[in-house]
C-alpha cells in the first residue's frame, strides 16, 4: 500500500464516525437474534421433552385385567403379577390400588362416583429394562391371564416422537436461516459503510494504512453493532421464554412441563449472541478486504 505502514490508534478511529445506534443494523440484528434464540430454545425444549418422555413412560407397559367377576379379576391379576415378576427384562411390576384408581377416575366420575356395582379393570404398571420389548411380556401375561390387555406405551409414543423430531429439524432449519440472514445483513452493512466512507478510506491509504488496518476500523464498528443487537435480542427472548415457562408450569402437565430448559440449554443459548458477534466480525472482514482489493 502507499506510504509507510504504521499503527492506527483511537485518534485515527475517529476518522470513521461511530453512530452505532443511529442506523437500522443493530435493531435488525436484535430482531434476528430474538428469533434465533426462540427457535433454538424450541429445539432444545423439544429435545428435553423427548428425553423426559422416553425416561418416564417410554419403557413402561400397562396391563389391564378386564373381567366383570371380581373374584376372577383378582385371581387373574395375581397370576399376571406373578408372571410379570418372573419374566426376564421386567424391572418392576406394581398393582395400582383401588384408591389410586378412584383418584384417577374422580375428574370424570366425580367424588364417590365409583360404586360397588361398577366393575373397574385391574391395572398393573410395568417397568421394562433396556432392550426389552413388549412382545415377550405380552405373551407371558396372556398365558397367565387370558382377559389381560397389554398397552405398550412405546407404540403410541412413536407418532409423537416422530412429530418432535420433525419440529426439532424445523427449529434447526430456522436457526440456520437466521444465521444466513445475519451474515447477509452484515455484508450489506459493510458494503454500504465502504461506499459511504470511500473518500475517508482513500485518505487512510495515503496516510499509510493497509487494507487490513482499514478493515479493522470497520470490524470494530460492526462488532459493536452486533454486540448491542445480539444482547438486546437475547434479553428480549429470555424474557419471553421466562413468561412461557411460568405459564407452562402453571398448567401442571407432565408432558408440557418436561419441555422446560435445563441449565445446560440456557448456557448454549447464552453463547448465541457472542457467536453472532464473531460471525459478524468474520463476515465483515472478508467482505471489506475483498471490496478493498477491487478498489485498488
Amino acid at each position: 500500500m502507499k506510504g509507510g505502514v504504521r499503527k492506527f490508534g483511537a485518534a485515527d478511529r475517529r476518522l470513521l464516525p461511530e453512530g452505532r445506534l443511529s442506523g437500522p443494523m443493530p435493531w435488525v440484528i436484535a430482531i434476528m437474534m430474538f428469533l434465533t434464540v426462540l427457535a433454538a430454545a424450541a429445539g432444545l425444549g423439544l429435545g428435553s421433552a423427548a428425553t423426559g418422555l422416553d425416561a418416564d413412560i417410554g419403557n413402561r407397559l400397562t396391563v389391564q385385567i378386564v373381567e366383570a367377576n371380581p373374584d376372577a379379576r383378582e385371581r387373574q391379576s395375581a397370576a399376571a403379577l406373578a408372571a410379570l415378576r418372573q419374566t426376564p427384562g421386567v424391572l418392576a411390576a406394581t398393582r395400582v390400588s383401588d384408591q389410586q384408581m378412584a383418584a384417577l377416575l374422580e375428574p370424570w366420575l366425580g367424588p364417590g362416583g365409583i360404586g360397588q356395582d361398577i366393575p373397574i379393570p385391574a391395572l398393573i404398571d410395568v417397568e421394562l429394562g433396556p432392550g426389552t420389548t413388549g412382545n415377550s411380556v405380552r405373551d407371558a401375561v396372556r398365558a397367565a391371564a387370558p382377559d389381560a390387555r397389554v398397552d405398550d406405551n412405546a407404540q403410541w409414543l412413536a407418532p409423537l416422537a416422530k412429530l418432535i423430531d420433525a419440529l426439532q429439524l424445523l427449529a434447526a432449519a430456522l436457526v440456520l436461516l437466521m444465521v444466513g440472514a445475519l451474515a447477509a445483513t452484515v455484508v450489506l452493512a459493510a458494503r454500504a459503510a465502504l461506499d459511504t466512507h470511500r473518500s475517508t478510506i482513500e485518505v487512510l491509504h495515503l496516510m499509510g494504512a493497509t487494507d487490513v488496518q482499514v478493515a479493522r476500523l470497520f470490524q470494530r464498528r460492526i462488532a459493536l453493532d452486533a454486540l448491542f443487537g445480539g444482547v438486546t435480542g437475547f434479553v428480549a427472548a429470555a424474557l419471553v421464554l421466562a413468561v412461557i415457562g411460568r405459564r407452562l408450569g402453571a398448567l401442571g402437565s407432565d408432558l408440557l412441563g418436561s419441555a422446560g430448559l435445563p441449565i445446560l440449554s440456557w448456557l448454549l443459548l447464552l453463547v448465541l449472541p457472542f457467536a453472532g458477534v464473531l460471525l459478524a466480525v468474520l463476515v465483515a472482514r472478508v467482505t471489506i478486504l475483498k471490496a478493498l482489493g477491487r478498489l485498488l
